[in-house]
C-alpha cells in the first residue's frame, strides 16, 4: 500500500443524459475525517450517499467538496423569479444609499444574483438516474484526489525515510560515545586528586566506586536501545505504506521523550550537541508526519 499525504485536488466534469456535474475536491491536514459539502440544495437528498462514498476513499484530512450541476434539454429545470422578494432588494438598496449618501450601482444582474431571487425548481430526474451519475463524476474525482495525495505521500516517505536513516547516526555516535565519557571522568577524577594532594596514596577503590555511581547517574543504554528501535519501526511502517499518520505520531513521540532523557542525563559536550540535533530531527519528522493520512 502506498502512503498518501493528507492534502490533495481531484476534480472532475461528467456529463451524461441531460445533466452534467462538476466536482471539485481539496483536503489539507486534520485528525478524523472531515468533509464539509457545498452544493446546491437539490442535492440535499444524495447528502449521505455522498458522505459514504468519501469514506471508501479517505480516512483522514479536513476535505472541502464542492458539487454544482446544469441542465439542459428536455429535463432542465424551470428557474422561478421572486418579485417580491427582488422589490424588497430594490427598496433596501434605494434606502442605504440615502442613507449614507452613496450612489445606487443596483443593476438587473447585482439584483438577479441576489439571494432566492432567481431559484431553481428541483431536478426533473429520478432519483436512481441522478444519483448513477453524479456517482460516477463523485468517484472520478476522488480517483483523481487520492493519486495527487500518493504522489505527494511518496515525496514524504522518501524524505522521512532520510531523515530517520540520519537519526539512527546520531544515535550511534552518542552510543559509541558513552563508554568513553566515564573513561574521561574517571581520568580527571585522578588527575584532580593528584593535583590536591601528591603525597597520598590514591585509593583505588573508593575512585572506582564514585566511578560506578557517575557510571549509572549517566547511563543511556536503556535510552539507546529504545530509540533505535523506535527509529527502526517508525522506517518499517512508513515503507509498509498504507494510512499510518497516527501510529507514526505516536513513534514521534516516543522518540521525543527518549532524547530528552539523553539530553537531561549527558554532562558531555558532544553528546549534548548531538543529543539536540537529534531533537531537532525528531521536531521535523513530527512535523511531517502530520501530512501524511
Amino acid at each position: 500500500m502506498k502512503i498518501k499525504s493528507m492534502t490533495g485536488f481531484g476534480r472532475c466534469e461528467l456529463a451524461e443524459e441531460n445533466i452534467k456535474f462538476t466536482v471539485e475536491l481539496k483536503s489539507v491536514n486534520h485528525r478524523y475525517l472531515e468533509a464539509g459539502l457545498k452544493m446546491p440544495k437539490a442535492l440535499n437528498p444524495y447528502e449521505s450517499a455522498i458522505r459514504a462514498e468519501l469514506k471508501k476513499y479517505i480516512e483522514r484530512g479536513k476535505v472541502d467538496v464542492f458539487i454544482s450541476y446544469d441542465v439542459f434539454g428536455d429535463g432542465m429545470a424551470p428557474l422561478s423569479y421572486n418579485k417580491d422578494l427582488a422589490a424588497e432588494y430594490v427598496k433596501y438598496y434605494q434606502q442605504i444609499a440615502e442613507d449614507f449618501g452613496l450612489e445606487n450601482d443596483l443593476t438587473v444582474a447585482k439584483l438577479a444574483r441576489c439571494p432566492e431571487v432567481l431559484t431553481m425548481d428541483e431536478l426533473h430526474l429520478d432519483e436512481e438516474k441522478t444519483w448513477h451519475i453524479l456517482q460516477k463524476a463523485l468517484d472520478s474525482a476522488l480517483e483523481e484526489f487520492v493519486k495527487a495525495r500518493e504522489i505527494e505521500g511518496e515525496n514524504l516517505q522518501k524524505d522521512l525515510v532520510a531523515k530517520l536513516d540520519h537519526m539512527l547516526e546520531l544515535v550511534d555516535f552518542v552510543a559509541d560515545r558513552a563508554p568513553q565519557i566515564i573513561s574521561d571522568y574517571k581520568e580527571k577524577m585522578l588527575t584532580k586528586i593528584k593535583e590536591l594532594s601528591e603525597d597520598v596514596k590514591v585509593d583505588e577503590s573508593r575512585v572506582l566506586t564514585e566511578v560506578t555511581i557517575f557510571a549509572d547517574k549517566v547511563c543511556i543504554d536503556e535510552e539507546i536501545v529504545r530509540l533505535r528501535s523506535h527509529i527502526d519501526g517508525a522506517r518499517k511502517t512508513l515503507l509498509a505504506g498504507g494510512s499510518c499518520g497516527r501510529k507514526l505520531d505516536f513513534i514521534a513521540q516516543e522518540m521525543n521523550r527518549e532524547s530528552n532523557t539523553i539530553l537531561s542525563k549527558t554532562t558531555d559536550l558532544e553528546t549534548s550537541n548531538k543529543a539536540i540535533e537529534l531533537k531537532n530531527d525528531i521536531e521535523k519528522v513530527r512535523e511531517q508526519i502530520q501530512n501524511i493520512e
